[in-house]
């Protein structure tokens, strides 16, 4: 039995050193020397713009905001976030995934909505 952990413990360590499995790990995120793939960026672009949506539409759910500027408030704070999160905290050069324009759009009518969603549950539970 014990055998059988330490083939497969051994094998796990030659494919990780091999290069087959490369885990993911968080002191990436802020580390401007890693090397990011395009699908890698984009997952975590995505991600960061879902948590600001979250958070931007459960605040003004709470907050009883109303209002097309709001909506505005929420893009650019949203844009902002990613903008500088690639720019200037992995200092990425964009042209290799795709142009400020792809990076930015990475995950934003998903957060969009999820940005309405929670801003009008949380206000309209909260507030009728």
């Amino acid at each position: 039995m014990k055998e059988g952990k330490s083939v497969k413990f051994n094998l796990q360590q030659q494919n990780h050193q091999n290069g087959h499995l490369s885990p993911f790990k968080l002191a990436k995120l802020l580390d401007p020397d890693a090397s990011w793939d395009k699908d890698q960026l984009g997952d975590v672009l995505h991600w960061i713009r879902q948590a600001v949506a979250l958070v931007c539409g459960l605040l003004w759910g709470v907050i009883p905001v109303v209002g097309g500027v709001w909506f505005i408030a929420f893009l650019l704070i949203s844009t902002g976030i990613i903008y500088g999160y690639y720019a200037m905290i992995l200092k990425v050069d964009e042209e290799d995934f795709g142009g400020h324009g792809a990076l930015l759009q990475e995950g934003l009518f998903a957060s969009i909505s999820l940005f309405l969603l929670s801003w009008i549950l949380v206000y309209s539970l909260g507030h009728f």
